[in-house]
């Protein structure tokens, strides 16, 4: 829901800070008077592009700063993190915009630069407008559909069609891959061969490779290396080697034992160092001895460092780069030897896929089409009781040529408000206030299901009064119990209905016009004069009586 909103220098406002309360709040004010401030504000904050036209006269700068809540923030949060931007801390959401005559427009969420774009991604789903100049989502077809799954729980449905879908879509386009491949000829194939060929005669693995290089380093140095490794086993084990001198010292060692036992721990060491030292000469020896390589053992370990460095120049430096162009060439090879096999076993999956398909579009459809005449009737029914006796509300579900992301079928809300006109698509008969008229009905419906938390109303009850204005308060209070709803109204009869209310005025001084915003919820004797006002005259004793009876109710 929405905290608090800070307004400065937009239009005629100078400076305003409002806290917001969860469910219904009402908008007032006389024609003129500037509530459209207040929806444009929002409207900025939701990402709607503005010019610097909506900067203040006389001011360099305007604001609109905003705090939501979300209880549940997993949602935001989610468009948070693929937008790069930082997660809600404790629920809470920070959104700030400001315009500039001579700099940038500048846009932080969460204190945070942010885009345009990303405010708008994250204003479809915390705010949806209902009224004149603004973003009307009934309109579009895809909210229509999104409404009408909604209404029938058809999320389960829409998830299985979805796989179902994207199986099969991505078959088709694997098929479409091998159908490109000619056939090669045969001088191409035994080119491949060749080069799996160049593949096999190295050992392509981690292993392999790292004693590949040990061994070919070993051959670049092999006649140094083996000298030294020769040297030191004979330093080590040879005729006028250490070993001798070691024997000799463990010969007068054990003379010095037998005079003096004391010392045979000596002793031991000395014998223990002499074994070591003769281990060590002859491991040396040993290595100086596999240092040597023969010819023919050279010429082999040579070819295979150079077709290993060959295979990294054509295809990547690193191990798993060469490994990628074996397999890729090993299935090219594959589906060659089998191309027309290869074809029909992808057309038996793309028919079983498309069977599957089917089947999910069907049982899809089906929900839709049993949610389109539940919500028909009792949006039908709804409208009715908002003004239009005698309207016609239906939901057509409309069968797709082939299908798409989102099912094989649409749907199309179509309306007529008077008796005997043909019900058409809403984009093409609907006025603002009788557009925001069907979709207050709708929302009513939807209410629980609906999870957009900010609900703004404008020009709802145009063209109404009466009864007709209290069953429009009714449904406003009974969809604020689930959302926040803030709708600008000229009725009293929704006025007196909402649990909080903000009353917008604008003055003049000297050479300035200057427009306010005020909550009078709490203030009963300002919220009378307000409902006074609305109903004619707020000096007139039967106006203030009714407004007090309004109020009453």
């Amino acid at each position: 829901m929405l905290q608090s909103l800070r307004i400065r220098n937009l239009a005629l406002l100078d400076s305003v800070e409002l806290e917001f309360e969860a469910g219904f709040t009402a908008v007032t004010g006389e024609t003129g008077a500037g509530k459209s401030i207040l929806l444009g504000a929002l409207s900025l904050l939701a990402g709607e592009r503005a010019d610097k036209s909506a900067i203040r006269q006389g001011a360099e700068t305007c604001e609109v700063e905003a705090a939501l809540f979300f209880k549940d923030p997993a949602l935001i949060d989610a468009i948070l993190v693929e937008l790069e931007l930082p997660v809600c801390e404790d629920g809470q959401l920070l959104l700030r915009r400001s315009l500039s005559r001579e700099k940038a427009p500048r846009i932080t969420v969460n204190g945070s630069l942010a885009t345009l774009s990303a405010l708008q991604k994250l204003g479809e789903q915390w705010i949806d407008f209902h009224g004149p100049g603004e973003p009307r989502r009934l309109l579009r077809e895809s909210c229509q559909l999104d409404l009408l799954d909604l209404y029938g729980r058809a999320a389960g449905a829409l998830a299985g069609y979805s796989e179902a879908y994207e199986n099969w879509r991505t078959l088709i386009a694997e098929r479409e891959q091998l159908a490109g491949e000619s056939a090669l000829s045969p001088d191409q194939l035994d080119y491949l061969r060749t080069q799996l060929a160049a593949f096999d005669a190295v050992d392509l693995t981690e292993e392999g490779i790292e004693l590949l290089e040990r061994d070919f380093g070993r051959l670049d140095r092999a006649q140094e290396l083996s000298g030294i490794a020769g040297a030191l086993g004979e330093g080590l084990a040879g005729e006028d080697g250490i070993q001798r001198r070691v024997g000799e010292l463990l010969r007068l060692a054990r003379q010095l034992e037998a005079l003096d036992p004391a010392s045979r721990a000596l002793a031991e060491r000395l014998s223990s160092s002499a074994i070591e030292l003769n281990d060590l000469g002859a491991e040396f020896q040993s290595l100086a001895e596999s240092l040597e390589f023969d010819s023919e053992t050279a010429a082999a370990l040579t070819a295979r460092m150079d077709a290993w460095l060959e295979l990294q120049r054509r295809h990547g430096k690193d191990l798993n780069a060469v490994v990628a162009a074996r397999e890729a060439m090993t299935s090219q090879l594959a589906r060659q030897g089998d191309l027309a096999g290869s074809l029909a076993r992808l057309d038996a999956k793309i028919a079983s896929a498309r069977q599957r398909l089917a089947e999910e579009a069907r049982a899809l459809r089906t929900l839709r089409e049993k949610a389109g005449r539940d919500l028909s009737r009792v949006a039908s029914r709804g409208i009715g009781e908002l003004g239009f006796r005698k309207a016609d509300f239906q939901i057509r579900i409309v069968a797709l040529e082939e299908p798409g992301p989102t099912g094989d079928c649409r749907c199309e809300f179509h309306f007529s408000p008077n008796s005997g006109e043909p019900a058409l698509p809403l984009n093409r008969i609907a006025s603002s206030g009788e557009l925001a008229r069907v979709m207050l009905a709708l929302k009513t419906v939807l209410a629980d299901l609906d999870g957009i938390p900010v609900l703004v109303f404008d020009e709802v009850d145009a063209n109404v009064g009466g009864e007709i204005g209290t069953v429009v308060g009714a449904r406003l209070a009974a969809i604020g119990k689930g959302h926040q709803v803030l709708c600008v109204t000229h009725l009293p009869q929704v006025a007196a209905q909402a649990a909080h209310h903000l009353v917008v005025t604008k003055d003049q001084k000297k050479d300035r016009t200057i427009v306010s915003i005020d909550p009078i919820a709490t203030d009963r004797k300002a919220r009378v004069s307000e409902l006074a006002r609305m109903l004619g005259d707020r000096s007139a004793k039967s106006a203030i009586a009714h407004a007090e009876e309004l109020l009453a109710r």
